[in-house]
């Protein structure tokens, strides 16, 4: 008679979603507590973190979410992930999630964890994100935009891999509305690579940056906007790369009811907004990126943030290592998830002694995975870069293997 393992215990809200992400690739039931208990007005789990876990019992069947009254305990009993296969509350073959007005947090937050299981699925992927509370661009709670999504992240997969029937559209451009929520975007992601297991990766070298792309986007107000983030841009990259061009895009704005009552005809615009999001590409396959976008109260000009979001990306490049911090836990999980061998990893020392990655290190190690060995890239010679060697588990895909 198999034996059931008890769920693995752990505290407090920070990487809670990475740990959601991690029970349901290995099939280990996780106990989280203190939950923001000392928080006076709003303890537990906050709205987006709640919408996440109805959006990963949608992609999965057969989980189980206990949350106590106070919303400062939760219990969660991972099931199989499922993607949009037919009977799991797919419609046409398309899963549809719903964000409500009061999040806060931009839709990457979402996005990310679901493509880490979306190569682990039985089914391929297809998730229409719509809802008031749709951000595309960055936030000021540290979201990236959806445009660095899919220009620095998803170009990721590529080296395990997974490279077939993957695109992340983006249906409604949004920026953060009154008081940093609500922006009524929509965004479609399909990913249709499943395997059995990642490949095994050696990101040894990060390479010299050769080119650099961006998109400028400026959502209900005057597309003049776009051209002054871009020559703002320029004069500070056009000293480091010749081969730079940012596309302009300029969208209309959503437009919803001032009031749910049946009989009434006003409507608002919201999500206006502009931002940029700049990508530098090495010639060894390696993605920087940075986002910068409006505050919802306004009062920048166009060209600060067009200064401020190059500044960033050449921060981000002086940092070194083959992924940046927001691309990370995408890679060390991967790897850590792939076939029993070796794999290795350059990482910028930042990057590497940053609290997340730290986190994640103990995170992966509660749930049973291996320990990383780290050393420098050259023995003997100091560098900004460390060479993180991690051991795959082998659990691979468990809807390939039974399904």
């Amino acid at each position: 008679m198999a034996t059931i393992q008890p769920p693995i215990r752990l505290t407090g809200h920070q990487s809670l979603v990475n740990r959601l992400i991690l029970s349901t690739l290995t099939g280990r039931a996780v106990h989280i507590s203190q939950i923001r208990p000392s928080s006076p007005t709003k303890p537990g789990l906050t709205p987006y973190e709640v919408s996440f876990l109805r959006l990963l019992e949608t992609v999965t069947n057969g989980s189980q979410i206990e949350i106590s009254y106070t919303g400062t305990v939760l219990l969660y009993k991972p099931g199989l992930i499922t993607g949009a296969a037919g009977g799991s509350g797919a419609s046409n073959g398309s899963l549809r999630h719903e964000i409500p007005n009061t999040c806060t947090r931009g839709v990457s937050f979402f996005i990310l964890p679901i493509c880490l299981l979306a190569p682990f699925s039985k089914a391929p992927m297809n998730i229409l994100f719509t809802g008031p509370g749709i951000i595309t661009s960055s936030t000021s709670t540290g979201d990236i935009s959806v445009d660095s999504v899919r220009s620095a992240i998803l170009p990721l997969y590529e080296k395990f891999g997974i490279e077939r029937n993957i695109e992340l559209r983006i249906l409604q451009r949004s920026n953060p509305g009154p008081r940093g929520v609500g922006g009524a975007g929509e965004v479609q992601l399909t990913f249709g690579h499943q395997v059995r297991l990642p490949k095994t990766v050696h990101l040894m070298s990060s390479g010299k940056v050769k080119r650099i792309r961006g998109t400028a986007y400026s959502t209900g107000v005057s597309g003049s906007n776009n051209a002054r983030m871009i020559e703002g841009a320029r004069g500070i990259l056009n000293p480091f790369s010749l081969d730079t061009y940012i596309y302009s895009d300029v969208s209309a704005a959503a437009v919803t009811r001032t009031s749910q009552k049946a009989r009434t005809s006003e409507t608002k615009k919201i999500g206006l907004g502009f931002g940029l999001s700049l990508v530098a590409e090495s010639n060894a396959g390696t993605f920087y990126f940075a986002d910068v976008a409006s505050l919802p109260e306004g009062g920048q000009r166009p060209e600060d943030i067009g200064t401020q979001c190059a500044y960033q990306l050449l921060e981000s490049v002086s940092k070194g290592g083959c992924v940046q911090l927001e691309a990370a836990p995408t890679a060390i999980i991967l790897m850590a998830m792939g076939s029993e061998d070796m794999g290795r990893i350059q990482l910028g020392k930042e990057v590497l002694g940053n609290e997340k990655t730290i986190q994640l290190a103990r995170d992966l190690s509660a749930f049973g995975a291996s320990g990383w060995g780290v050393r420098n890239p050259q023995e003997g010679i100091d560098s900004e870069e460390l060479l993180v060697s991690m051991m795959g588990r082998g659990i691979g895909n468990v809807g390939r293997k039974i399904g």
